[in-house]
């Protein structure tokens, strides 16, 4: 099981013009669940894109690092080698690019132990992500997310992340487009993922349902663009019951 640590400090970033994040401080270690909750509008998805790299956004001050390497340094494909991975909240098509092919790209970043030594050893791995979350093998043949449900691609977001086995997830509203079923089994899978090899999950959310799944270890509320309470379990709770006025 790995351990580490995604550290993010006194992060400030936003785009041209406009301060989103003013001040992002927290830590997830690894094998830990960290839930994000916030208004629309707090810097949710910001804080993910920022993470990750995404072009158009800007860092003004702060740092963030993954075991101590500095990832705001890094272009956006050298942060997933170092083990950061992205759950999109609106994954993308991409055609004429099927889904082994993608993971075959990623591979080089990942000990060839946990992925396979050959794409043959992908391709298990993919039909046993599969039928662990449900999704639909049919599909794993088709170019990328092309003529996928919104569902099925969160389910597909979460079946990579099965196959690569990141060291830290961030999962940005993947809760988002699911039903009941298909959230219980996402939800499911990342909580197991914690334990099997000690993914250190940021799990980005509006709602509790979420972290009725996949229990968090430490709840922090967004607002405006800075983390004001952080807390168990129960704060996603308070949340849930009261909204987000007294946070605002």
């Amino acid at each position: 099981m790995s351990t580490g640590e995604l550290v993010i400090e006194g992060l400030r970033a936003g785009i041209p013009g406009r301060e989103i994040l003013r001040g992002v401080t927290l830590t997830v270690r690894s094998g830990e669940v960290h839930a994000v909750m916030g208004p629309n509008g707090s810097g949710k998805s910001t804080l993910a894109h920022v993470l990750m790299g995404r072009p158009g956004y800007e860092v003004l001050d702060g740092s963030v690092t993954l075991d101590g390497i500095d990832l705001l340094s890094l272009p956006t494909w050298q942060r997933a080698r170092a083990g950061l991975f992205l759950a999109m909240q609106h994954p993308v098509e991409v055609p004429g690019v099927t889904l082994i092919e993608s993971l075959t790209a990623a591979r080089p970043g990942v000990p060839a132990e946990e992925i396979g030594a050959t794409d043959a050893g992908i391709g298990e791995r993919l039909h046993e992500e599969a039928r662990r979350i449900g999704f639909d093998e049919r599909f794993l043949d088709r170019p990328l997310n092309v003529d996928l449900s919104g569902g099925e691609r969160k389910r597909n977001e979460t079946l990579q992340m099965g196959v690569l086995r990141p060291r830290f997830a961030v999962l940005d509203e993947i809760d988002s487009g699911l039903d009941v079923d298909a959230l219980g089994a996402v939800g499911r899978r990342v909580e197991e993922a914690t334990a099997e090899w000690g993914l250190g999950v940021l799990a980005i959310t509006h709602f509790r349902r979420l972290l009725d799944v996949l229990h968090p270890d430490v709840v922090h509320v967004l607002s405006e663009g800075r983390v004001v309470a952080t807390g168990g379990s129960q704060l996603a709770e308070i949340v849930d019951r009261t909204g987000y006025a007294a946070y605002v």
